[in-house]
């Protein structure tokens, strides 16, 4: 059974635990908040033994140990709790048999929970047998970074938690629209953020002002995060997004890729529906899943081959440009042509 991060503690309050309790996703802060969610709740109900086993290989790792594990009975008839990291995301064909085969004694014993975590999988991962098995055990609870378009409201309950909020209507929405920006793609620092506001002011209204001059700027941009913004239509959080890769280093070329690869993408994709494809065939043929696939369903109802056409011509243009090779009607600064690209990119896909 899967879960959302925010679904756990009503999850956890209904009763009994689970005997197996699976996080995996690749932001930290929710899969740290949850695991240690969990291990509060074990211990609220008796499991004070603990043991913790990392799968740095998985090739020699003792899996023997670990399905033992399961079977033992606590030497003070305390009951257990098991902690399994596998960092690499990964068991091997050893250790998938022995997974499953610890999940059929770990399911049956009332005194023992499991809480396995696990990087970000991909969907061939967790169609697999093992991630099979842990899924019909338990819970697995995604741990997937916030959306920028869901964060104002993250950051909204987080601060209702310690008894803060911003101002009603239109000022309240500007002020964490604001917040948000200042900490996108770092989640971790907003949470330190809010915790200070929580310090520096007592419970009630936030302002504006008091949020500007509290929080720092610690916003993270992601090359592959600029999909969403261009896909979207929106332009000031394209070029707001261009501006901060440009200013940590990164490389125009490889903003180049990430741009050029979502116009292929678009492109042949849109081409599939004009012949007659499914969307969710087409979807799959271009390797399209999780947050790209929702931006792709939203976006190419309403793009047109040519303008699509075009844009493939334009982005060969910019690889000569980020590459050295300058074009009479076009930017000779790479960023300059990246920005061109991007915003002809964001004009096809805003909404109408």
């Amino acid at each position: 059974m899967q879960l959302r991060s925010d679904q756990l503690a009503a999850h956890l309050a209904k009763g009994p635990l689970k005997p197996v309790y699976t996080l995996h996703g690749d932001e930290a802060l929710l899969a740290q908040e949850a695991g240690d969610t969990i291990r509060a709740a074990a211990r609220a109900q008796g499991h004070t033994e603990r043991q913790v086993h990392t799968v740095l290989n998985a090739g020699t790792f003792d899996w023997a140990s670990l399905i033992g594990a399961a079977s033992e009975m606590s030497l003070f008839g305390d009951r257990q709790f098991i902690e399994l990291r596998i960092p690499g995301g990964k068991p091997g064909k050893e250790g998938s048999q022995a997974l499953q085969r610890y999940i059929e004694q770990a399911a049956g014993n009332d005194a023992l929970i499991t809480l396995i975590t696990l990087p970000r999988l991909d969907k061939t991962q967790q169609s697999s047998a093992w991630f099979t098995a842990l899924d019909g055990a338990g819970i697995n609870l995604r741990c997937d970074p916030i959306e920028r378009q869901q964060l104002p409201l993250w950051i909204a309950q987080r601060l209702k938690a310690q008894g803060q909020e911003v101002e009603p209507g239109e000022a309240g929405q500007r002020a964490l629209a604001f917040f948000a920006d200042r900490v996108e793609g770092n989640l971790l620092a907003a949470h330190q953020e809010i915790i200070k506001l929580g310090l520096l002011h007592p419970p009630g209204v936030l302002t504006l002002d008091q949020i500007d001059a509290a929080v720092v700027d610690v916003a993270r941009f992601e090359v592959f995060k600029l999909t969403e913004a261009v896909l979207s239509g929106n332009v000031a959080r394209t070029l707001r997004m261009l501006d901060g890769l440009q200013a940590e280093g990164e490389a125009a070329v490889l903003v180049h890729y990430t741009l050029a690869g979502e116009i292929q993408g678009l492109y042949h994709a849109r081409l599939g529906l004009d012949g007659g494809k499914p969307l969710p065939m087409v979807l799959r043929e271009q390797r399209v899943w999780g947050p790209r696939e929702r931006l792709y369903e939203r976006a190419l109802p309403r793009l047109r081959t040519p303008p699509l056409a075009r844009l493939v011509a334009h982005a060969s243009i910019v690889d000569g440009i980020v590459k050295g090779l300058p074009h009479p009607q076009w930017p000779v600064d790479a960023w300059e042509a990246l920005r061109r690209l991007a915003l002809q990119l964001a004009e096809v896909a805003a909404p109408a």
